[in-house]
């Protein structure tokens, strides 16, 4: 088993991987490897390819603040240009030569002052890598959540959750059946009706939709875009201040509150009739489970290949599946858009301290019996030297993630690049219990803590996937940290 060495260690080469690198660069360090599983770059926007999808973010601030993108072809992105922007990210900043692609950590152990990383390749070979620092940029819509159901395996034809599409499966003529009624169910379900025979959509939980509003720019706006010095800017800030104030509705404003139920009801209203109404709308506040937008959905389901039901699936045959209520529904081809294990963070990933008490060792383990605790989403007490972006606290219910991002990356790369050699930091226990204590005392005035259920909770109800606040106080807090939160050894 051969080793390598190098200074920073990164994990993941999507938006928080390719980020983590360009503010390592900008502060001089050059000494750093990412480390991809997968033989692209692109995280969630290499892996999730099925017909419709797109960012519910529009462009302009969905990507990086450093790189604009000043070739936007219309207001909401989709998968292609979102992968094709950051493709260009990696050769603009020229991460491509220290990117190592099919290379798959399957374990971090810290000892002494510095981690050790085992990985494998898609052919089983292992290398170990030693780094100082370890920065896990994982993301956190990499798990497929499939729900259990009697009788799965029974099922004779093709089955796949959204993120895995099998292109092969020619869905024209087919009977499809659509388990889930999340953010990629509602942009892929009106791309298939177009050519299936049928499209069964069984419904758990309806969500709050709103119009989405898209459309191609035309030419001169994307002219504009283009030449206009500080235009694209100018229209990037814009956005970001409209989703802050859209904020309030997910802090418990009220008046936003009802604004957001006002607008989600308009919209079922003007685009369904009543009887389709009834099963589609929701009895939930808007944003204790994720808005959607789209302005497909509705009119999709009111095609008469497309039947909506809420009678929960029990039972799976060869071809067809078993309502509660007694139905049987024939079925060619099973779809799940039932979204990811959000609540799993680093999972199945081994990051260990072995001087930490047997049962605190294992990050992964430790969390799936105790809240996901941490410093600023970044660090976390025990772990010294290793960083997380995209981890617990930091998801978003409305505005960029790329953003956060941003504001964490630069926060990581100041740490690192003020350590002295052979130093190691983590953050105080004091430090991480009181901003932990904070963001569960604001969590609990969020409109996700009233009541649904959501997949941004755990088993035991908690809720450690979210930032409770505007984005603003967020990147103040990152901007500005105090480093008697620090351990300095």
């Amino acid at each position: 088993m051969t080793t390598h060495t190098c200074q920073v260690a990164i994990i993941g080469a999507g938006f928080g991987g390719m980020s983590a690198a360009i503010e390592l660069k900008r502060q001089g360090i050059t000494n750093w490897q990412i480390f991809e599983r997968a033989t692209d770059i692109g995280g969630t926007w290499r892996d999730n390819t099925y017909p419709g999808c797109a960012c519910d973010i529009p462009s302009h601030l969905y990507s990086f603040s450093h790189t604009p993108n000043r070739a936007w072809t219309c207001r909401y992105p989709s998968q292609p240009e979102i992968q094709a922007y950051l493709q260009g990210v990696a050769t603009q900043h020229q991460l491509r030569g220290q990117i190592q692609l099919g290379a798959e950590l399957v374990s971090a152990v810290f000892a002494a002052d510095h981690w050790v990383l085992r990985l494998r390749s898609a052919a089983g070979h292992e290398t170990t890598q030693q780094a100082r620092f370890l920065i896990a940029a994982l993301g956190p819509l990499n798990k497929p959540l499939l729900p259990k159901i009697d009788g799965l395996a029974n099922f004779t034809g093709p089955q796949f959750h959204s993120m895995h599409w099998q292109h092969g499966v020619d869905l024209t003529g087919k009977r499809v059946a659509v388990v889930g009624t999340g953010a990629s169910a509602i942009q892929f379900v009106p791309e298939i009706a177009k050519v299936a025979a049928s499209v069964a959509i069984f419904q758990r939980t309806p969500p709050w939709v709103l119009p989405r509003g898209d459309a191609p720019y035309s030419p001169l706006r994307r002219w504009l875009h283009a030449h206009v010095p500080g235009l694209q800017l100018t229209n990037r800030w814009r956005i970001f201040w409209r989703n802050e104030l859209l904020t309030l509705n997910f802090l418990g404003n009220r008046t936003a509150q009802a604004l957001a139920r006002w607008a989600g009801m308009a919209h079922l209203r003007a685009r369904l009739p009543s009887d389709l109404r009834a099963k589609v709308q929701p009895t939930y506040q808007p944003g204790c489970k994720r808005v959607l937008v789209s302005d497909a959905y509705y009119p999709a389901l009111k095609l008469p290949s497309v039947s909506v039901y809420t009678s929960q699936i029990v039972q799976v045959g060869a071809h067809t599946l078993h309502t509660a209520d007694g139905a049987s529904h024939a079925t060619d081809v099973l779809i799940f858009g039932t979204g990811f294990k959000v609540t799993e963070f680093v999972r199945p990933l081994s990051i260990c301290n072995p001087a930490l008490p047997a049962p605190q060792q294992d990050l992964a383990l430790r969390w799936q019996t105790e809240p996901a605790k941490t410093w600023l989403g970044l660090m976390v007490h025990g772990y010294p030297n290793a960083f997380l972006v995209g981890g617990p606290s930091t998801g978003l219910g409305s505005n960029s993630i790329v953003f956060m991002i941003e504001a964490q990356t630069r926060a990581i790369a100041k740490i690192v690049a003020c350590l002295k050699p052979q130093q190691t930091v983590q953050p105080s226990f004091a430090a991480q219990e009181r901003w932990y204590a904070d963001v569960q005392a604001r969590m609990g005035k969020t409109v996700w803590a009233s009541g649904c259920n959501s997949w941004y909770k755990s088993p035991s109800g908690q809720i450690d996937t979210l930032w409770p606040d505007f984005v603003t106080r967020y990147w103040w807090q990152t901007r500005n940290f105090k480093w008697s939160d620090l351990s300095l050894n």
